[in-house]
């Protein structure tokens, strides 16, 4: 069933803007985000890395702290003002939710909660200001990551997922259903005004599949495969690079030491106008997957890293994907 976008949310959310990962060697993966991917690090300390985009005022969007295991901590929105953090407060009591009011080094009033599908999100109404880099081409490295622009978690209930972030204003640009329905396999759901913000796929969840940043342009991400090649990592390159249907990204992913998946993409359309229907795929045509380029491995479908202490789940609805090895007869 197709969600309705309440347009008077509690507070309001404005984007995806930073991702909290726990590593096992806070040095490699400094490294690989660094010279492999092309971001920028704002600051380090012995316990944990803060990076960001280059065209980013934010101190980070990306923040990998030392840990004994890997996992994906939690996943950052933006809300306009500290008053909408206050407001969100409120309504995850109100909604009988785990939250959470905290201070966070370089941000404003932060609070975290757990929706209810068990995705672990932390918002913030601000940022410590820093000099954008987007100018200073001589420092461009690999894929020239500008800014981050979404997530794509693994839930076992697509529904209830994105019946709750509707409720707080997020738009479907793009679904996924099967035959006539409109049976939810995955949606795409933004805040921003491009396709999506945050996207929720079926299987086996909560996981955090990847957090994605944008290059460029596509020479970017045929440079970035080529530094990971040069640097060791080549086996690394997860999927691509290819053009999504949904969305109509160009793409490459890449996994970092600790086997996180991270997305570099170009070419988002806007999704702004209030009277665009989103668009719909049906889950058994390959082109939602890729317009062209290879199918995904079965890593890309089945692997995906975890929220502490959140139990994974069976999904609702089951499906066998076709696969790279299907495609050349791998079994």
């Amino acid at each position: 069933m197709l969600p309705v976008t309440n347009p008077d949310p509690t507070f309001a959310l404005t984007r995806a803007s930073h991702v909290t990962m726990s590593v096992t060697n806070l040095e490699r993966s400094r490294d690989f985000y660094r010279d492999v991917v092309g971001l920028v690090v704002t600051e380090e300390s012995d316990h944990a890395v803060y990076l960001r985009g280059l065209e980013e005022a934010a101190h980070h969007s990306l923040v990998l702290e030392r840990a004994d295991r890997a996992h994906a901590r939690r996943i950052g929105l933006r809300v306009r003002t500290a008053d909408d953090v206050v407001a969100a407060e409120r309504f995850c009591k109100a909604a009988n939710l785990q939250f959470e009011r905290l201070e966070r080094p370089h941000q404003g009033p932060t609070l975290q909660f757990r929706d209810p599908v068990g995705t672990l999100v932390e918002l913030t109404s601000e940022m410590d200001v820093v000099p954008r880099k987007m100018q200073d081409y001589h420092e461009y490295r690999s894929g020239a990551p500008q800014r981050i622009d979404h997530y794509q978690v693994v839930t076992y209930d697509v529904q209830t997922a994105t019946d709750f972030w509707a409720g707080l204003g997020m738009r479907m640009s793009e679904y996924t259903a099967k035959d006539d329905t409109d049976e939810l396999w995955g949606t795409w759901l933004e805040c921003k005004g491009n396709t999506h913000d945050l996207v929720f796929t079926n299987g086996k969840g909560p996981r955090l599949h990847h957090f994605a940043f944008a290059v460029p342009d596509a020479t970017s991400l045929i440079h970035a495969a080529d530094v990971a090649g040069a640097l060791g990592f080549g086996d690394e390159i997860d999927r691509g690079p290819g053009r999504h249907g949904i969305s109509n990204a160009l793409f490459l992913y890449l996994r970092d030491p600790d086997q996180h998946r991270v997305e570099l993409f170009n070419t988002h359309y806007q999704f702004m106008d209030l009277e665009t229907p989103p668009i719909r795929w049906d889950v058994t045509d390959p082109r939602r997957a890729q317009l062209w380029g290879m199918p995904a491995s079965r890593r890309w479908f089945f692997e995906a890293s975890e929220f502490p202490g959140e139990e994974v789940q069976e999904p609702t609805l089951h499906a066998t994907p076709a696969t790279l090895e299907d495609y050349l007869g791998i079994h």
